[in-house]
């Protein structure tokens, strides 16, 4: 079994890593067994904080040795394929998570016959999501499908995630994207095809939103954009979350994946307020991380 995307689990298995990871939360030293004598396969064609360091510590933490390869080291594709390094990983690793360009690329470590996982690629981010989803489930613990959910910003790989996870769980969304800067099509026919009855709204006029619990930013150009980035700022200037945005949506909290331009895509003001969520973010990308671990590796065991 792997995670790709959020496409490849089920809303149960969605709603069981997240219960998984919440009690791995409040119990620190819990399943601190669970990958005892293996070893993960950390391989990064991007650099990394968060993502990095919270899977080196979770993998640690579930008693298993994380091996971190990035992509000097190894050049995928360059000094032989993806699927000779994936063959080779697996006779001494037991799981690969991947940080790679590609989304390509992952299918191509699934020739190594061992979990993979995607720690970020060019259109999906679950990991991310995952810890987004419970960061939204412990500030609003009586039912998420109330929640209204607003992501503001580029239809990219951390948006895409985000539309499944909220798909799986039924819950309500709306993406609000400059013209020409939203979901892509072949993404959202598969979104539509696999949750036909999703609350999920597209739209690009931000004036038009009244109302939003949460509302979610991310950077306005993801890492390896080749667009030009003051250009860019220009379009998305008027899709800035700032004070005035939060206290006409009446927003409780405010979320970002990091790392964040400050004053651009988000303001100072608004990311250090009392009602931003991003630290909690990024702390969960530890929990869900090692429950999605545990979770896939309970999966083939059985």
């Amino acid at each position: 079994m792997h995670l790709l995307s959020l496409f490849d689990v089920s809303a149960i298995q969605i709603r069981h890593i997240l219960t998984m990871a919440g009690y791995m939360k409040a119990h620190p030293v819990s399943f601190q067994h669970s990958l005892k004598n293996k070893s993960i396969a950390m391989l990064f064609e991007k650099p990394s904080l968060r993502t990095r360091v919270s899977f080196e510590v979770g993998i640690q933490q579930l008693g298993a040795q994380p091996i971190y390869l990035d992509a000097q080291m190894v050049e995928p594709g360059q000094r032989e394929s993806v699927e000779d390094i994936a063959r080779n990983l697996a006779c001494w690793t037991h799981g690969i998570v991947a940080r790679v360009f590609k989304h390509e690329t992952l299918h191509k470590l699934k020739a190594a016959g061992i979990p993979v996982i995607n720690a970020l690629c060019d259109i999906h981010h679950p990991c991310q999501t995952l810890a987004d989803l419970l960061t939204i489930q412990e500030r609003y613990p009586v039912d998420m499908k109330v929640v209204d959910i607003l992501y503001v910003g580029e239809g990219n790989n951390v948006c895409q995630s985000l539309m499944v996870g909220a798909a799986a769980l039924d819950l309500q969304l709306t993406v609000i994207s400059p013209e020409g800067f939203g979901p892509n099509k072949d993404f959202l026919a598969e979104l539509t095809d696999k949750y036909p009855s999703h609350r999920i709204k597209l739209g690009s006029n931000i004036d038009e939103v009244t109302h939003a619990d949460v509302i979610y930013t991310d950077t306005w150009l993801s890492m390896g954009d080749t667009r030009n980035y003051s250009e860019t700022c220009k379009i998305f200037q008027p899709y800035q979350v700032n004070s005035a945005l939060v206290k006409r949506l009446q927003a409780t909290t405010v979320m970002h994946c990091l790392p964040a331009h400050r004053n651009n895509e988000i303001t100072d003001e608004v990311m250090d307020s009392t009602i931003s969520a991003v630290l909690q973010q990024a702390e969960n990308r530890l929990y869900v991380q090692k429950a999605a671990l545990h979770h896939l590796f309970e999966e083939i065991s059985q």
